[in-house]
């Protein structure tokens, strides 16, 4: 066991305490990271106000280095640098079909603080157990215990000043671009509209323009995100206020995209981004939204041919994708760095805070 310091949510849409707990040591298959830093992440702030365990602790884009590893773990060693991503049962048949993020034990495995053993890992000083096993990780703690399948091995040679900013290739970043890439399959010459320059929206406009699109279109209420993703190199951006937005959009990509992702979860705009699409194109759902929420489309709109797909972690096999993703960074194709704020763990409560107003795009938490 190793006692560490966490940051712990007691109470729906509270903020988060710190405190030190106890961490049961690394079983079959697992393996204790110390972490370096740690992205703060929407999913995070989503279940800080909607999760029905108590007390429970949550981060899932850890990055950090491996202290020790438990029985049946070959791949891996003390010493190795990693960064964790999402887990996945790795028995089903979407997972042995190279489908993780389609697991069919996801939503406990990764949403639900639950292990599928039922065992409770992590306890208070009082010896009280506290809910964890959030994405696999937990990683809003200065130790994680991980699964070898939602762990990414880093080269060597990976800079630490690199290293603790890579976390969020985790979740938020692979999420962006590996629905540019890996779900909508975006080519050379094509047209991409994004709406919500957040960090999973800049990662899409990233990707998009490394794979060769001619037109991106980035769609935000802030104006000074727009301008970030001009200078990424989106080629039209719009406020999402303009009267004339989806006429704007459909001129700007010469009579509709052929693609565009949805990072909000707001259903209007969900429907905005079908409405840009030229006959044919597709768009990607990937913001969370509250659920019950229900969007409508028009019938003609089905029929002529556009589509709706939903993507989860941006179909990415973590252990294949994220290696891309630093390849593209190290070639400049990638410069996440331009979006991220540093803070310090204690100041959590604060970055998390940032994010929701916007004045910060994607913070990282230090350890």
């Amino acid at each position: 066991m190793v006692t560490t310091r966490a940051a712990v949510i007691r109470d729906n849409g509270a903020e988060f305490t710190f405190e030190d707990v106890t961490l049961a040591s690394p079983g079959f298959g697992e393996v204790l990271v110390r972490n370096l830093a740690t992205g703060v992440c929407h999913s995070d702030i989503v279940a800080q106000h909607g999760m029905v365990f108590s007390p429970r602790i949550f981060g899932h884009e850890g990055a950090g280095v491996v202290e020790e590893v438990g029985p049946g773990v070959t791949t891996l060693k003390p010493g190795d640098k990693v960064i964790m991503g999402f887990n996945s049962c790795g028995l089903c048949g979407n997972c042995l079909s190279g489908k993780p993020f389609a697991c069919d034990s996801f939503l406990p495995l990764n949403m639900l603080c639950q292990r599928l053993d039922g065992a409770e890992t992590i306890h208070d000083s009082a010896g009280k157990a506290i809910a964890g096993n959030f994405f696999g990780q937990s990683s809003f703690a200065q130790h994680s215990v991980a699964n070898v399948r939602n762990i990414v091995k880093l080269p060597e040679d990976t800079p630490e000043t690199v290293h603790k900013l890579l976390g969020p290739f985790g979740c938020g970043l692979s999420t962006g671009a590996g629905t540019v890439i890996n779900a909508l399959k975006v080519r050379p010459a094509e047209s991409l509209v994004v709406f919500g320059a957040g960090g999973v929206g800049l990662a899409g406009v990233m990707a998009a323009l490394a794979s060769g699109a001619t037109t991106v279109v980035v769609v935000d209420l802030n104006n000074e995100r727009l301008a970030l993703a001009t200078t990424l190199g989106a080629t039209h951006v719009f406020n999402g206020q303009d009267a004339d937005l989806v006429e704007k959009v459909r001129g700007a990509t010469g009579g509709g995209a052929h693609y565009a992702m949805d990072t909000t979860g707001n259903m209007s705009v969900v429907r905005t981004s079908h409405d840009v699409l030229r006959i044919g194109g597709t768009t990607a759902m990937v913001g969370l939204s509250a659920p019950g929420k229900a969007v409508e489309f028009e019938h003609m709109a089905i029929l002529d041919g556009r589509n709706v797909i939903g993507v989860v972690e941006g179909h990415a096999v973590p252990q294949v994708f994220i290696p891309q993703l630093i390849e593209l960074h190290r070639a400049g194709k990638f410069p996440f760095e331009k979006f991220v704020v540093e803070y310090p763990f204690d100041q959590l409560n604060q970055a998390i805070a940032d994010s929701q107003s916007g004045k910060s795009i994607k913070p990282i938490v230090v350890f």
